[in-house]
């Protein structure tokens, strides 16, 4: 996991972030733990208390759940909210994607014609 001080994203966010991706990627199965608060705060250099805010992020957006004395485990998820997440994260970045693209001068046509070459170029892979 690498963390950026100079982002403006907060550490804990930082942290939250990358096990959600995790979590919703699959690399993080249903019912496995994640690393203890202080083994992943002593890694990473970083607060015990930060680490607790992250997974506690975790756990209010019902990705995790702690146990007290064993740690914070991963829940099942559904695959309808998984679909609807990675969905919300596509509209984000399309979002994103289309502010440049404004700022930039490119016309709807020259946009479409931009994406149409990206997915051709990613259904090559």
């Amino acid at each position: 996991m690498i963390l950026s001080q100079n982002s403006g994203i907060p550490i804990y966010q930082q942290i939250a972030d990358a096990f959600k991706a995790d979590i919703l990627s699959g690399k993080l199965k249903q019912g496995e733990y994640l690393p203890s608060i202080r083994s992943l705060a002593k890694e990473l250099r970083i607060s015990v208390i930060t680490t607790m805010k992250a997974y506690e992020l975790l756990e209010a957006e019902g990705l995790v759940t702690g146990v007290q004395g064993k740690g914070f485990y991963v829940n099942a998820q559904d695959s309808e909210m998984l679909r609807e997440q990675h969905l919300r994260k596509v509209e984000e970045c399309l979002a994103e994607a289309m502010s440049a693209a404004r700022i930039a001068g490119l016309s709807n046509k020259e946009l479409q014609e931009m994406l149409k070459i990206l997915l051709e170029q990613s259904e090559e892979r």
